[in-house]
C-alpha cells in the first residue's frame, strides 16, 4: 500500500524559446571549473538542458526530486509534468519510467507517480560504500599534488560562499565534488565509475540533512577543512580518519544520534 501522498509544491518551471527547449535554469557558481566538475563526476543534470521532450521531462523532476521541491511522500500526476515542462503526457510517461528504475519515484497506474521517501537503510548502505571508497581514496592521494590541494582550496571557498547564501542545493553539489576530486586522484576508473553511481543519492540524502540539521553546515565545512589540512601535510593516516569521521556522521544522524 501507498503510503499517503503529499500534494505537491510545484518547483519554478523552465522558460523555454520558441522552438520548446527549455534554458538552463542556472550557472555554475563562481570559481567552479565546469570541464573539471564534468570529469570528476560533479555536475548533476539540470532541468532545461536540452534534448528531447522525455529528457526535459526526466532532467525536471530529477532536479525537483534530489533538491526536495519533490520531497519523499509526493504524488505527481502526469498531466501536471506536462503542463509544468510545456509537452505532452507521451514524453512524461517516457521520463518517469526511467526515474522508476533509478528507485527514485514508484508508478501507480491511473493515479500517479509517488515521489520514495530515503530509508535508513539506504542512508546505511550509501555510507559504507562512502567509507570503503574514500578512505581508500584519501590514502591513495597522498602525496597530493599541488592541483589537487588547489582544486580544493577552491572547492572549499565555493561551499564557505553558499552557505553564507544559503544556498543549500549548492553546497551540497559542492560538498559531493570535493569528495569525488578526491577519489578521482586516486587514479582508480573502476572505483570512480562505482563512486560515481552514489552521486544522486548523495546529493538527495545531503539536502534532505542540511535541511533538517542546519548547524552541521558549518560542522561539514569544517571537516572539510581538515581532510584538506591532512591532505596538505601529507598525513595519509590523518587524511583517513578525517574523512571517516565526517562521512560516518551521516549515519549517527539516521540513527538519531545527534554529533
Amino acid at each position: 500500500m501507498a503510503p499517503a501522498p503529499t500534494v505537491p509544491a510545484r518547483p519554478p518551471a523552465p522558460q523555454t524559446s520558441p522552438d520548446s527547449s527549455p534554458a538552463p535554469s542556472s550557472q555554475p557558481a563562481s570559481g567552479s571549473s565546469p570541464a573539471g566538475d564534468v570529469a570528476a563526476g560533479c555536475a548533476a543534470p539540470r532541468a532545461g538542458a536540452g534534448g528531447s521532450a522525455a529528457d526535459r521531462v526526466y532532467a525536471y523532476v530529477k532536479q525537483a526530486v534530489l533538491e526536495r521541491h519533490y520531497e519523499g511522500g509526493t504524488l505527481l500526476t502526469e498531466g501536471d509534468l506536462a503542463e509544468a515542462v510545456g509537452v505532452s503526457r507521451t514524453p512524461v510517461r517516457e521520463a518517469l519510467l526511467r526515474l522508476e528504475v533509478e528507485g527514485l519515484i514508484r508508478l501507480y497506474p491511473k493515479k500517479g507517480a509517488l515521489v520514495l521517501p530515503v530509508s535508513a537503510q539506504e542512508i546505511a548502505d550509501v555510507v559504507e560504500t562512502r567509507l570503503l571508497v574514500e578512505e581508500h581514496a584519501a590514502r591513495k592521494a597522498v602525496p597530493a599534488p599541488a592541483e589537487l590541494i588547489n582544486r580544493l582550496e577552491e572547492l572549499l571557498d565555493q561551499q564557505r560562499a553558499q552557505a553564507a547564501a544559503g544556498d543549500l542545493a549548492a553546497l551540497v553539489a559542492s560538498d559531493r565534488c570535493f569528495h569525488a576530486t578526491i577519489v578521482r586522484s586516486a587514479g582508480n576508473q573502476i572505483l570512480e565509475r562505482l563512486y560515481d553511481q552514489l552521486r544522486d543519492r548523495q546529493l538527495r540524502m545531503g539536502v534532505a540533512v542540511m535541511h533538517a540539521h542546519p548547524d552541521r553546515v558549518a560542522k561539514s565545512i569544517a571537516e572539510h577543512a581538515e581532510i584538506l589540512a591532512a591532505l596538505r601535510a601529507g598525513d595519509a593516516d590523518a587524511a583517513a580518519a578525517a574523512v571517516h569521521q565526517h562521512v560516518s556522521w551521516v549515519r549517527h544522524l539516521a540513527r538519531g544520534e545527534d554529533r
